[in-house]
């Protein structure tokens, strides 16, 4: 939220107005003052209510010393930006601890930084502190800027001589000058469309890769998102939203089946069937994330890999079971879906992901490792 020094002086004159009657009356008094945009306002809600936490501890207090004990409900969800407003709180307190704290040199030529090994560290086996690290570093990863070439042609300063143009601006000119105009192949940025897996063992590497995805959603209009467990949904319309951790729990109330089994090949189905024609158009290129380990019939799920693979330019299958170093492509659901995809990649650390980046901008590196057929080889 931008709260420069002038806001701050106007925050102060409006309360001096206003007066100070209630909570309620400072609250929309601040509120008319901080918040410009929709997104601003979650946060200010959850600022707003940490600043008097204080008061609801005493009340607390009194309740577990009073005779009767208060009824115990269900715990509260996490409301959304509740995170970065907590750690801005703690941040504040700590500059201010650091001004009296003496300063410690510490020698460390011969330490291990500790970015580079969040940077290859498993997304399963971080902590919450390393966690928000990467979220905040899958947000800051480059944007991929590949570009396919287009079969219509725009006005251009140099390529081939557009006939047309040519002689029209011959015309304006009486038809004693030549005004050589010129064309070229116009160039665009393909569509994205990235499937997701939220079963059990997924949930965890999905809802990190998710930040990725919320970022490239600012950037790029023409990227969509499904999620499916056991059914398919589209949460392309949640991600479009500005605060990152309002667009997680949005997705997260609209899906069902999070954390629980899982159907490849129905889900694929139905978007073969009821979003292919939608979001498949353009040359698109298409992010399977997925361990592939299925439960359907094998058969229903290579038709369905087929269709799809048919429907795009590239599809690019990131699977998190790559991070072990005995990997083989035994499992059924594993050897019936890689015939039909183009690249088979790694998605369980930043350093993949960083990866999956490189080639989406047309840096694909060494094609022996990204290779599906490498895989069925060795199974």
């Amino acid at each position: 939220m931008p709260a420069g020094p002038a806001t701050v002086v106007d925050a102060v004159r409006a309360v001096e107005i206003a007066g100070i009657s209630s909570r309620e009356d400072l609250y929309w008094t601040l509120h008319a003052v901080f918040v410009r945009k929709r997104e601003h306002r979650v946060l200010f809600d959850e600022a707003f209510r940490i600043y008097w936490q204080s008061r609801g501890l005493v009340e607390k207090m009194l309740a577990i010393l009073s005779p009767v004990a208060p009824p115990r409900g269900a715990p509260e969800k996490p409301k959304a930006g509740q995170t970065r407003v907590s750690q801005a709180f703690q941040a504040s307190r700590e500059r201010a601890s650091e001004e009296t704290r003496p300063q410690v040199e510490v020698d460390a030529k011969f330490t291990v930084s500790g970015k580079e090994l969040l940077q290859t560290k498993d997304f399963a086996q971080m902590t919450a502190d390393e966690i928000a690290a990467a979220k905040q570093a899958l947000r800051d990863l480059a944007i991929p800027l590949d570009k396919i070439r287009q079969r219509r042609l725009k006005p251009a300063t140099r390529g081939r001589i557009d006939p047309r143009r040519t002689l029209r601006a011959s015309m304006r000119a009486g038809g004693d000058i030549i005004d050589l105009k010129f064309r070229r192949a116009h160039e665009k940025r393909p569509p994205l469309v990235a499937l997701c897996d939220i079963s059990g063992s997924m949930s965890q590497y999905t809802r990190l890769l998710l930040h990725f995805l919320h970022a490239m959603t600012e950037e790029r209009r023409d990227v969509h998102t499904f999620l499916f467990g056991t059914r398919l949904t589209n949460v392309t319309r949640q991600l479009r939203m500005k605060d990152p951790d309002e667009a997680l729990e949005a997705c997260s109330d609209g899906v069902d089946d999070w954390s629980g089994g899982t159907r490849i090949a129905t889900a694929l189905h139905e978007f073969n069937r009821v979003w292919s024609r939608r979001v498949l158009s353009g040359s698109p290129t298409v992010l399977l994330i997925t361990d592939g380990l299925e439960r359907d019939t094998d058969e229903d799920l290579e038709r369905e890999m087929d269709r799809l693979h048919r429907s795009c330019r590239r599809l690019i299958w990131l699977n998190p079971l790559l991070r072990f170093d005995g990997f083989q492509a035994k499992a059924k659901g594993i050897r019936a879906m890689l015939p039909h995809v183009d690249e088979f990649r790694a998605a369980h650390s930043l350093d993949a992901v960083a990866d999956l980046v490189k080639a989406l901008s047309g840096d694909s590196g060494s094609s022996f490792q990204t290779d599906p057929r490498r895989w069925l080889k060795a199974g």
